[in-house]
């Protein structure tokens, strides 16, 4: 299924997308019994997903709304904790990254040893078209970076690489907007990364029986139409099995849990002087089978 959280006559629901007919199926409509929230519908796991589809086969023409009729917002516009993201998880962002100047952290080499973790301010999530507050970020060295992001869906401790899969709900794209040199001023990257309205996502939630392996999606990264990053997602230096385990070895995951899982080569810092984001700028985010995430840079 395609998931999705939007608004209709100032409402927020949750619905799914029919992308050739361009529909969405208002869930709550559909079936009353059913959430009205994405968290809480994730929270129902498999069955909640079983519902769902039971919802969409038998909905009334009433439950079914253009999609041009409605705005979207990220799949989980209010997440339950922080964003939790990887640095450095390509191999030629890693070294663009360490070669640029811009890192306070990197040791001697650019690939890391272990998953760089940090996390995303809640406030930082915002819809898939939504602008990007560049204005909030005093350095105007606001850049890009377009990333996988994985849902959690069953929650856990201490979750092998084996099982990995076995806890996610679903996917979907998301940009890792960064002031670069607060990242750089303040070492530890939460506040450089953590701007409200710097972690745009969407346009759907795609679930994980329907997306398939994500070493098949594809990303790429467009800037006022210029491919900016052009990558496989299968070339993760840590794949999302072992982010999990590393994540969930002392941390327990919840459902609604999201991971954004590294970006490629390609961001502004790697060109030479950088490139940064201005007012006006257009930054598309695609992930195939996903969808696409453009936004207007303030």
């Amino acid at each position: 299924m395609r998931l999705v959280t939007f608004t209709h006559n100032g409402a927020d629901k949750i619905g799914a997308l029919n992308a050739k007919s361009n529909t969405i199926t208002d869930l709550k409509a559909a079936d009353p019994s059913l959430p009205s929230t994405m968290q809480a519908l994730i929270e129902r796991g498999h069955d909640g997903l079983s519902q769902a589809q039971a919802a969409i086969d038998s909905a009334v023409e009433k439950a079914r709304l253009s999609a041009d009729d409605v705005v979207l917002k990220a799949p989980i516009p209010e997440p339950r904790r922080d964003v939790m993201a990887v640095g450095r998880n390509y191999h030629e962002h890693a070294q663009e990254f360490h070669e640029s100047g811009f890192d306070a952290t990197s040791g001697a080499t650019a690939v890391p040893d272990d998953p760089i973790i940090f996390t995303k301010a809640t406030t930082s999530v915002s819809g898939p078209f939504d602008p990007i507050p560049a204005y909030l970020d005093p350095t105007n060295s606001t850049d890009y970076e377009g990333e996988l992001a994985v849902i959690i869906g069953t929650g856990g401790r201490g979750i092998s690489r084996a099982d990995a899969f076995d806890y996610v709900y679903g996917y979907t794209t998301s940009n890792d907007v960064t002031a670069r040199t607060l990242q750089h001023q303040h070492k530890q990257w939460f506040i450089g990364k953590g701007l409200d309205g710097y972690c745009p996502m969407g346009p759907v939630l795609l679930t994980a029986d329907e997306a398939g392996h994500p070493d098949t999606f594809h990303l790429k990264t467009e800037v006022n139409g210029e491919i900016r990053q052009d990558s496989s997602c299968s070339a993760l230096i840590f794949d999302i099995p072992t982010l999990i385990e590393t994540i969930s070895t002392g941390i327990t995951l919840l459902p609604g849990d999201i991971i954004v899982t590294g970006t490629p080569v390609g961001v502004g810092i790697g060109f030479k002087p950088p490139v940064f984001l201005k007012k006006g700028d257009v930054v598309r985010v695609d992930i195939s089978p996903i969808g696409a995430i453009e936004n207007v840079v303030e």
